[in-house]
């Protein structure tokens, strides 16, 4: 008998070495990518508000982040709503896009009318970032050596979302328990570690990535700045994918959703037996399968921003219980070919074959979505931000992360 306890307390002590601390390996990984911590005092700042759509109303919004710097943003939020606590969303862009994107004020419009208060913002260089107010610049992605710039680039992103979460958090309207992010493509993969280490965030849903692959792979080997320098830099976890679904999971549900002939992030390579392989191995570093994220895709379907679209709006509503939908109202309301609205609303959107095996082919949630311009999407007024824009470029970031290296 004295034996068999003796073997069981062996074999506790055993399990409860190999188990990691959670709180160590989010400070290993803030410490990595110069997440500050604490992070800066919000300080968040209003600029007024606009009608942007039948029942919904936009605010315009600054908050603080890392190296000193500001980040404007746009607030969706149902109109004349009580204050009652409701939850909130965070939009992640991908490579080229910020707040004035078709499907970041689409988010904002479809999930404020759901009841959800939703944040959308701009990366670092693009739009309000951007010295000239351009989009599509893709400014994050040149590389600036030494590397250690890289792992800089992607812990600004990460804070950025964290401090987001910040201002949510702090809002009277806002249920700081249904707070979660929604990241796209590169937003997808700065998602993914800011919901690892962020852990006021209870979800986050992946769109157009979060296979998260091993060495060698298409992270490894994706664009340096803001994506490949910061997750090679993340070895020290292991096996990385698993390591960092088992930390969202510790504090947040998870939903991976891809098209299954998404080559732009190789889904063709990471179909259901990757996800499958990559679940399992989650679960055998987290001890447990609760939490564990879950994954779905969408048959023959491109690059798209999934959480715009019905299965993704139906596993959303299970988790986050939105005020004014239901299960049966989601699953009966209309869809919008976005091709089709754009080209209706005259956007120049592209209209190619390839375009429409992308963003183009969405069916997106919504009927009665319109074409928001960029000028009513600005956080600042145009005086100001041209007296302030230091505190928000990507030539700001440049100058103090060399300075901090």
């Amino acid at each position: 008998m004295r034996a068999t306890l003796g073997l069981l307390l062996t074999a506790t002590i055993t399990l409860a070495a190999a188990r990691p601390d959670w709180q160590q390996l989010r400070g290993r990984i803030e410490a990595t990518l110069h997440i500050p911590n604490p992070l800066p005092d919000n300080a968040a700042k209003s600029y007024g508000e606009f009608d942007v759509a039948p029942g919904v109303t936009a605010e315009r919004i600054s908050y603080a982040t890392a190296y000193g710097l500001r980040v404007p943003a746009v607030v969706y939020r149902q109109r004349g709503a009580s204050l009652t606590q409701r939850p909130a969303l965070i939009v992640v862009n991908g490579h080229g896009g910020d707040k004035s994107s078709w499907y970041a004020y689409w988010a904002g419009i479809l999930y404020a009318r759901a009841g959800a208060v939703v944040l959308t913002y701009d990366p670092i260089g693009e739009y309000e970032r951007n010295a000239e107010r351009k989009s599509d610049t893709n400014q994050h992605d040149q590389y600036v050596a030494p590397d250690d710039m890289g792992r800089r680039m992607g812990g600004l992103m990460i804070t950025d979302v964290m401090e987001a979460t910040s201002y949510l958090a702090q809002r009277t309207d806002v249920d700081p328990k249904r707070v979660a992010a929604l990241g796209y493509s590169m937003g997808s993969f700065i998602t993914s570690i800011a919901c690892a280490v962020e852990t006021r965030l209870r979800g986050c849903v992946l769109a157009g990535g979060g296979d998260l692959d091993g060495p060698g792979g298409y992270w490894d080997s994706s664009r340096k700045m803001c994506q490949a320098i910061p997750y090679q830099s993340l070895s020290f976890l292991g096996n990385r994918g698993p390591a960092i679904y088992a930390l969202q999971a510790r504090h947040a549900v998870t939903y991976v959703f891809n098209g299954s002939t998404d080559q732009v992030v190789d889904i063709p390579n990471h179909g259901p037996d990757f996800f499958a392989t990559l679940r399992r191995d989650t679960i055998k570093e987290q001890g447990s399968a609760k939490d564990v994220f879950e994954y779905g895709f969408a048959p023959n379907g491109g690059h798209r921003p999934y959480f715009l679209t019905k299965p993704v709006a139906l596993w959303l509503e299970e988790k986050l219980k939105f005020p004014n939908w239901t299960r049966k109202e989601v699953e009966a309301m209309p869809e919008t070919h976005i091709s089709d609205w754009a080209i209706a609303k005259g956007l120049k959107a592209k209209t190619s074959e390839n375009y429409e095996h992308g963003e183009g082919g969405t069916m997106a949630l919504g009927t009665d979505i319109p074409a928001v311009s960029r000028e009513e999407l600005h956080a600042l007024p145009e005086a100001l931000w041209e007296s302030q824009k230091d505190k928000y470029v990507y030539e700001s970031w440049l100058a103090r992360a060399k300075a901090a290296e």
